[in-house]
């Protein structure tokens, strides 16, 4: 089990907004949402996360967001709330999952580990447990992907190492909101 403060350096979170699928099952891009900016920002400090991305291929989407994280990164939020900024200071804005892995060779010295998952994951998955045993038991830089729209394309999962086992409620139903989706994944992976 994780100690309490113990940062997971080494584990990184992605939140992509191209390369996903739309309602009609076309691969499409999404826009950001800035409550999954606060929100998964907050996950992302509370668990101890080494970084969390935000990716979007459209200019103006990363202008906007720009914005929003100066405002708590060094504009007045910074002074309103404090503990925002910290959260905000794990945030970094990417065109492509290309520049996320550029990135994280940079800081760790070699590519992650990428890791999947979604509503409908299918194929050989394993649960969190499983994750956070191959985490502790290397070296190794992880990224999580997460998919906005509704999920990731077929194109990323197959770059990935791991393919986590769907996160399902109690019905049929299974739709949640990715900051949720992350928020569960991260508390069945550290939380204590």
């Amino acid at each position: 089990m994780i100690r309490q403060g113990v940062r997971n350096e080494n584990v990184c979170i992605a939140l992509l907004h191209s390369h996903v699928y739309d309602r009609k099952g076309r691969v499409s891009v999404t826009s950001i949402a800035n409550m999954d900016i606060h929100d998964i920002a907050r996950c992302a400090r509370t668990y101890g996360v080494g970084r969390f991305y935000i990716v979007t291929p459209i200019e103006e989407q990363r202008i906007l967001a720009g914005k929003i994280l100066r405002h708590w990164q060094s504009g007045y939020g910074s002074v309103h709330n404090p503990s925002r900024k910290e959260a905000f200071s794990l945030v970094d804005l990417k065109g492509d999952l290309g520049e996320v892995v550029e990135d994280m060779v940079l800081r760790f010295g070699k590519e992650p580990r990428i890791v999947v998952t979604g509503a409908r994951m299918a194929g050989k998955t394993f649960p969190a447990a499983s994750l956070r045993e191959k985490i502790l038991a290397g070296s190794d830089p992880f990224l999580l992907l997460f998919g906005t729209g509704w999920g990731l394309a077929e194109e990323v999962v197959e770059r990935a190492h791991y393919l986590l086992e769907p996160i399902r409620g109690t019905g049929e139903y299974n739709h949640l909101p990715v900051r949720a989706a992350v928020a569960i994944l991260l508390d069945r992976l550290w939380g204590r």
